[in-house]
């Protein structure tokens, strides 16, 4: 597999802004304010399901959910995180971290469906990805 063959589907494309290009991952943030939800898509062309990420990857997929995950408890004061790779409706690979409170309007459920999704207005998702970068190390 060349990652010079990787191609983002157009669906993630459409919903997320990418934030960081991690070794394996490209890091993406899901444009639905009511929930801090990043989007790990693996940069390996024809990724299915999480069995396809070949072995000598799989560690690199379970560091990269570790740091989306402790970044978005630090920069968001998660209660929660929930991981998930369910690729129903986009079957490109793809690894949802989203960050819960106790008290979001999904709480204890799932949050899919749960509410409409709501677009991030203003500056608040610059805000978010600068505090995310600032979690990551990286340079905000």
């Amino acid at each position: 597999m060349n990652a010079d063959d990787f191609t983002l589907h157009p669906q993630l494309a459409a919903d997320t802004v990418e934030v960081a290009r991690w070794p394996l991952s490209l890091v993406l943030l899901n444009n639905d304010a009511t929930y801090p939800w990043l989007v790990l898509v693996p940069q390996l062309p024809g990724l299915r399901d999480l069995h396809d990420v070949p072995a000598d990857r799989h560690g690199a997929v379970m560091a990269e959910i570790g740091r989306a995950s402790e970044a978005l408890q630090t920069a968001c004061g998660a209660d929660k995180i929930n991981v998930a790779a369910l690729g129903n409706q986009v079957p490109q690979l793809h690894i949802h971290v989203i960050g819960r409170r106790t008290g979001d309007p999904a709480w204890p459920r799932p949050v899919w469906g749960a509410v409409p999704a709501r677009p991030y207005a203003g500056d608040e998702r610059t805000q978010l990805i600068g505090n995310l970068k600032m979690a990551f190390g990286d340079a905000a």
